[in-house]
């Protein structure tokens, strides 16, 4: 399944607030659909349950099921709470770093400066999202791309999803420096990583 490309506030109805895709509210608090699921409702299965939960980490960090699925493997290959390793991997992934240093809104705005050329890591340009930055990497962006429009208005309204205490951020340098890894609460997605490992070790 590819990445989603759709609306995003029908995700967000139908899932709960994704801080990475958007940052808009819907202004209707009922389910998508015609009548609202009024005539779906039922008793939720466990894996409707667990289904809900991966789909908020899929659109929330807009990843593919391929690549939350090799997310998930090796997550199980590391040491501690597979859940948790999960979750510090995909955090760890550039287009996030990016819009969680306060360059970008959302993820989605991020990927795309990213993509397009404009960050660097080490000083050497880096245009893969999914690019695992490690401890005391520095991102930062190409000097042309330092005074992007885009990037000035979100750093000045300081709109974005929210900086992390991973990462150490130097707004007027254009500057992010990874000083550690991140932790379970450094995490602003209200998701249940148990069910998502549940879901994937049937």
């Amino acid at each position: 399944m590819s990445r989603y490309r759709g609306p995003r506030l029908r995700k967000v109805r139908s899932l709960g607030p994704l801080p990475g895709l958007t940052r808009k509210e819907p202004t209707k608090q009922t389910p998508p659909g015609e009548h609202g699921g009024k005539w779906r409702r039922r008793r939720a299965s466990t894996y409707r349950l667990q289904l809900i939960e991966k789909q908020k980490i899929r659109f929330n960090y807009g990843l593919s099921e391929k690549q939350l699925r090799k997310y998930y493997k090796k997550a199980t290959s590391m040491k501690g709470e597979t859940g948790h390793n999960l979750l510090q991997l995909i955090e760890r992934r550039l287009d996030n770093v990016v819009a969680r240093g306060g360059f970008a809104r959302t993820i989605p705005a991020a990927r795309q400066l990213v993509s397009h050329g404009h960050v660097t890591v080490n000083g050497r340009k880096v245009d893969i999202p999914s690019y695992l930055v490690r401890v005391g990497d520095m991102i930062s962006l190409r000097e042309k791309s330092k005074n992007l429009k885009v990037v000035e208005e979100n750093i000045t309204e300081g709109s974005g999803i929210g900086v992390p205490s991973f990462l150490e951020v130097d707004p007027s340098a254009r500057k992010i420096v990874m000083k550690g890894f991140p932790t379970r609460d450094d995490v602003p997605l209200d998701v249940d990583e148990r069910m998502v490992v549940e879901f994937y070790s049937k």
